[in-house]
């Protein structure tokens, strides 16, 4: 998450735990929040058509002094296509996120982040099993909040969808740029362990980041993990999922952050022949 223009920077970018960005000539973790696709089977394909997940959220980090992060993905634009590549299903997506963040008494920092594109291959692998691989660029924007560079991000995803389970790893690698302006390059894991019970569902979230690099002498590598609950419900068109998420590890972020969250998913056009569930029903 870019934060700037502040001598608070060291101490905000040691606590602000959202899309890396510089701060003041420092750089706070990974270009995409971690934990940001824990409720979603990512290595599944959508059914075909044009999709919408909007994901608000809003944390604490219990650092001194607190620094409160939310953001909001109004729209992650997602086609399934009818296309396919080595059996797997095409899809292509993009998203513009915003962000803010507050430093108690102390700064603000708000605008939209950096917006990325992505290209999307998802294989049925059989027996209740699908995974794929992603890889988008995030586009330089020069805001309070976003990174004036251009980066590459790369995904791995693998997921277990049977008799209402949603067993799901997520894998996540982004280059970050090197120099005073940079970014680490980083890693992120997002995990999902939920049951459906008719329209109900629930279970546990985790997720976990780390560095990889120092993108300029004297930065501090940060690392977390957090682990939550999620609870859902498919209203038919519309599914929607909430979290609650706390940190049990963190290494240079100044605290424990404590993070709510919500994923909203919506079927927007679909082929006429084709059914538009709201969730993924395998």
């Amino acid at each position: 998450m870019t934060i700037t223009k502040t001598s608070l920077a060291a101490l905000a970018v040691a606590a602000v735990a959202l899309t890396g960005a510089p701060l003041g000539g420092a750089q706070a973790g990974s270009e995409l929040m971690p934990g940001i696709s824990t409720g979603i089977p990512l290595g599944a394909p959508l059914p075909e058509g044009l999709w919408s997940i909007t994901i608000p959220t809003y944390g604490s980090r219990d650092s001194d002094p607190r620094v409160d992060t939310s953001a909001v993905v109004p729209a992650w634009l997602i086609w399934s296509t009818p296309w396919t590549l080595g059996g797997g299903v095409i899809m292509l997506d993009a998203v513009m996120p915003y962000v803010n963040a507050d430093v108690n008494n102390g700064p603000q920092f708000s605008g939209m982040a950096n917006g990325f594109i992505d290209m999307q291959v998802k294989w049925n692998l059989g027996n209740g099993f699908f995974g794929g691989f992603q890889s988008g660029i995030y586009l330089p924007i020069d805001s309070e909040v976003g990174n004036n560079y251009v980066s590459w991000q790369g995904v791995a995803a693998l997921s277990y969808l049977k008799d209402g389970w949603d067993l799901s790893s997520t894998f996540i690698y982004g280059t970050g740029a090197e120099g005073s302006d940079g970014g680490p390059a980083w890693f992120n894991v997002d995990l999902t362990a939920t049951k459906k019970f008719g329209k109900f569902e629930i279970g546990a979230v985790g997720f976990g980041s780390t560095d990889l690099s120092t993108p300029y002498v004297g930065y501090q590598k940060q690392s977390q993990f957090a682990l939550g609950g999620l609870i859902g419900y498919d209203f038919d068109i519309c599914n929607i999922q909430l979290k609650l998420t706390r940190d049990v590890y963190q290494e240079n972020y100044g605290g424990y952050e404590t993070r709510v969250w919500a994923n909203i998913i919506v079927p927007l056009m679909a082929p006429s022949s084709a059914m538009r569930p709201a969730v993924f029903k395998y």
